[in-house]
């Protein structure tokens, strides 16, 4: 790999590199990372025992191929259409959308998006995207740090003794490791795409 790629993210090797055109770059990014996970959000693959969403993967992939920084401000604008009232989460609808939902037993879970995104995008930075085996293993830590403070959350919610790992988390764990084969598949693809096209 090219040198002067070390050290960066996907989105980083995109033309252009600088001035006012890196700024415009950066905006669509942002849009278009937001409409990725909005419409992944609501993407359900029927699936034992649960429907797969693509929601975690899109979180994922997206903190992976942007960085922690860019893939911040997409998580947090995200977020932040989400608060306003806009249908763009997983389980929200007319009835249930904005802050009630993001206050609901997804809470946790919205809090690890964020975490996720940023381990993502520091480990793609370090190089795990480009290697199947190391990109699995950030999927594997970005996945341990949504559920982390969503079962939290969901223990605070409804009491410690309730089947909180049985609500919100072994019936997500066969579609989560489907979801992380495809990440380790695509990234380091992408890798090698944009390798062959600088060579």
């Amino acid at each position: 790999m090219n040198l002067s790629l070390n050290n960066k993210v996907l989105s980083e090797v995109l033309a252009p590199q600088e001035g006012t055109q890196l700024l415009l770059k950066k905006a669509v990014l942002v849009m278009a990372g937001i409409a990725f996970l909005a419409i992944a959000a609501k993407i359900k693959v029927p699936m034992f025992p649960v429907p797969m969403t693509m929601g975690t993967f899109a979180v994922l992939t997206m903190g992976a191929a942007y960085g922690e920084r860019l893939g911040l401000v997409t998580i947090l604008g995200y977020m932040l259409i989400g608060a306003l009232g806009f249908d763009i989460f997983a389980g929200s609808s007319a009835e249930n959308f904005g802050l009630t939902y993001m206050k609901g037993g997804t809470g946790g879970y919205l809090v690890g998006y964020v975490l996720a995104v940023i381990a993502l995008g520091k480990l793609a930075r370090s190089g795990w995207d480009r290697s199947a085996l190391k990109m699995a293993g950030a999927m594997l830590l970005g996945n341990a740090l949504i559920y982390v403070p969503g079962l939290i959350w969901l223990g605070m919610l409804y009491g410690w003794d309730k089947p909180i790992l049985q609500w919100g988390l072994t019936p997500f764990l066969l579609g989560d490791v489907l979801k992380l084969a495809m990440a380790a598949i695509i990234l380091p693809f992408a890798w090698k795409m944009v390798g062959r096209a600088r060579d």
